[in-house]
């Protein structure tokens, strides 16, 4: 097949896309983080433990707490793994039941995660943003979805206007769901879609047609919801070059308002599932590459807007506002419009950020139970950021969600000579220089138009435990 034609934009006053040829593509495709934090989570350690989480809920709480009017408002994460079935190209941490009941025992231990936090930190502070993900979250019952939104109203005092997410199966909504969803106040959705074609649907155990994620769509707009996100995954098992192009086109006429392209990371030592994909059905390597570039035309001439990170959003969604305007940011849940804030995880596995720290929760039931029923928060590891992290942070999320670093405001933050403190860092830019990717002007680093496709690429000189230790194999592929 040939080569997709880049950079074409319709008939609009809208600048063309960048063209992104698929042998700059192929250079660039490396393994490396997603860098929703810095340092990543692999840096996590043990020593960081429910202690340490505790004093740094009791930091915020005591120090700039909800009612001293000081504190940033918060972000919310609740993470809920059931799932009825397997979806093999899954790498996210799950519990494969059918039976709901299970269900029960867990949002009684995410309340009393939720007493436990707010014990320390206090109640009422103020949330702006709640994310519900998993596994699959409408998993529970619309009563108990109801009843976990209770306990978290009277554990924080919800912002009017915020963003309230959650993640859904296609399979497991409907119509009249939808509805009772957009009652509890949830305004934004995210649908797992993956792939369209009922061939690579049936070779990663994820059958649902077309017609029925076009008929939630249309029910979700009739709703009100404010957001619509599709997931989208390249390089899975069956995909080729026509059914993936017929998969973007439908994408492209249900029109969400973002989109979330994702490589298909296959490391079946690691992720069981996995295991039952096919090894020998999974794309060529150049056709991989091929399927990206063909969404970034496709989505580019349907007058969506390249965020960064394989993230697109329409140009009237708040995400591409925010970009345009130099408002972006990012945390554990990927791009986000809410200035940066404290993120609370809740639920097995979760990730969260108070202050300086980051924290993950038990990855097991079993360990997550035993915590909460000890009366202890549910960590198991965890960071607490050196100054030097701070720096490098800053500096990684400005590339990543402005696409430019200002020398100036970095050395009047850390009080560092940035030239003299990133010399090295800035010599392995020299490549991306060369490439048309970076821009080194006298101020700062900016990155160019064509330089937000491979934005990770351009963060990682920047991080010192990837550059000390070289083992970028340990994450996904950048394409």
């Amino acid at each position: 097949m040939s080569e997709p034609a880049l950079g074409v934009s319709p008939a609009s006053s809208r600048p063309a896309a960048p063209i992104v040829s698929r042998e700059l593509l192929s250079r660039l495709d490396v393994s490396g983080p997603r860098y929703t934090s810095y340092p990543t989570a692999d840096r996590f350690v043990e020593a960081f433990g429910a202690e340490q989480y505790q004093q740094a809920l009791q930091q915020r709480g005591h120090g700039v707490g909800a009612l001293t009017g000081g504190a940033s408002a918060l972000s919310v994460y609740v993470h809920i793994p059931f799932c009825e079935s397997v979806c093999y190209y899954c790498a996210c941490n799950k519990v494969i039941t059918k039976h709901h009941e299970r269900a029960v025992e867990y949002l009684d231990a995410l309340r009393m995660e939720i007493d436990l936090v707010c014990a320390q930190l206090g109640r009422g502070q103020t949330l702006s943003q709640l994310h519900f993900g998993g596994g699959t979250p409408t998993f529970l019952t619309d009563d108990q979805l109801e009843g976990l939104l209770g306990t978290l109203q009277t554990a924080f005092r919800f912002v009017p206007g915020g963003e309230y997410a959650i993640e859904i199966d296609p399979r497991t909504v409907s119509a009249e769901r939808l509805h009772r969803l957009a009652a509890m106040g949830f305004n934004r959705l995210s649908f797992g879609v993956q792939d369209f074609d009922p061939q690579v649907q049936q070779a990663v155990h994820r059958v649902q047609p077309r017609e029925q994620v076009a008929a939630l769509v249309d029910s979700a707009r009739a709703e009100g919801f404010e957001s619509l996100n599709m997931d989208l995954i390249y390089g899975l098992p069956k995909q080729t070059l026509t059914s993936f192009q017929t998969t973007l086109s439908q994408v492209a006429e249900l029109r969400p308002d973002r989109i979330a392209l994702y490589a298909y990371a296959h490391l079946p030592q690691r992720f069981k599932p996995q295991r039952r994909i096919d090894s020998s059905a999974l794309p060529a390597p150049d056709d991989k590459v091929a399927m990206l570039a063909m969404a970034i035309d496709t989505f580019s001439a349907a007058g969506y807007d390249y965020i960064g990170m394989d993230h697109f959003a329409l140009r009237h969604d708040s995400l591409a506002v925010a970009k345009r305007q130099g408002r972006l940011h990012r945390n554990f849940q990927g791009y986000s419009t809410h200035p940066d804030c404290d993120i609370i995880g809740l639920g097995v596995s979760a990730i969260g950020r108070v202050g300086a720290h980051y924290s993950q929760n038990a990855k097991t039931l079993d360990d997550y139970y035993d915590a909460l029923r000890r009366g202890q928060l549910p960590i198991v590891r965890g960071l607490t950021l050196t100054r030097d992290d701070l720096v490098r942070r800053a500096v990684i999320m400005a590339i990543m969600c402005q696409g430019r670093v200002d020398f100036e405001s970095i050395e009047l933050a850390y009080l560092v000579d940035f030239r003299q403190y990133f010399a090295s860092e800035m010599r392995l830019l020299e490549p991306l220089v060369e490439s048309g990717l970076v821009q080194m002007e006298s101020d700062g680093i900016r990155v160019t138009p064509l330089g937000w496709h491979f934005v990770r690429a351009i963060a990682m000189p920047f991080d010192r435990h990837l550059q000390a230790d070289k083992t970028a194999e340990r994450f996904s592929r950048i394409i």
